[in-house]
């Protein structure tokens, strides 16, 4: 199996807690395509472009059923989290361009997930009149998310990989509701083989130096998340 840092088997505000419920109604998708057009706008595209099918088609994506955490939610959460977090960023309307783009291929079975999306940010944003630079950095940014892993420096880079592991930061209510909506995706894998890898999965996190690489998430999420971390942890060894 393999993971990323949501995952069990294939394996994310001002405060701590997430902004929505993981797993909830999918998020009010007029006030989503009004930000996707603010965005494409900020981002530079051609004005006589319409880029309300491209958020159609996005939305369309991140509503898919096999959906039960890395939903339209999900989506709005991050995108609320890069508000708090956009003055670190250097380019903050590559960083939620790429949040839009970053999971929105998704199936739980497979591992090319992200690679799919970042293709699909490539021929997207070109169509929409989104220079080749910009569109280059939402690739890069969107492939980043397998490891969420930035480089000393990268600051798009820790904006958008902050905004996406907040949810590991939330009471522990939601993040009880997150791990839930989590194991809904991979209901397809046996409780053993899950467990296995999702502890797997948490100690990985555990084991970095640090999860948040933004000063604020340092300050406000870092704490909350690790004690989510290591409960989540404990209890899955406590079912073995």
């Amino acid at each position: 199996m393999t993971s990323d840092a949501h995952g069990g088997a294939h394996e994310d505000t001002r405060d701590a807690a997430p902004h929505g419920t993981p797993g909830a109604a999918p998020h009010d998708t007029g006030a989503l395509r009004a930000h996707w057009r603010s965005t494409v706008t900020a981002a530079g595209a051609d004005p006589a472009r319409d880029p309300g099918p491209y958020a159609d088609r996005l939305l369309t994506a991140w509503a898919e059923p096999q959906r039960k955490y890395h939903t339209t939610a999900h989506l709005a959460d991050v995108l609320a989290r890069i508000d708090v977090l956009a003055d670190h960023a250097a380019d903050p309307a590559a960083v939620r361009l790429a949040a839009w783009f970053h999971d929105a291929v998704y199936r739980p079975d497979r591992s090319e997930n992200e690679e799919r999306s970042a293709v699909l940010a490539e021929r997207a944003l070109p169509e929409l009149g989104i220079g080749a630079d910009r569109t280059a950095e939402v690739a890069r940014l969107v492939r980043l998310t397998v490891t969420h892993d930035p480089a000393p420096g990268d600051t798009d880079g820790e904006a958008l990989c902050d905004a996406d592991l907040a949810v590991l930061a939330g009471a522990p209510r939601a993040y009880a509701a997150y791990a839930a909506a989590v194991r809904a995706e991979y209901g397809f894998v046996p409780d053993e083989a899950f467990r296995a890898g999702r502890a797997a999965v948490l100690r990985q996190l555990l084991d970095l130096p640090r999860l948040f690489r933004t000063p604020y998430g340092a300050a406000h999420w870092e704490a909350p998340a690790r004690a989510n971390l290591a409960a989540e942890l404990a209890e899955l060894s406590s079912q073995t």
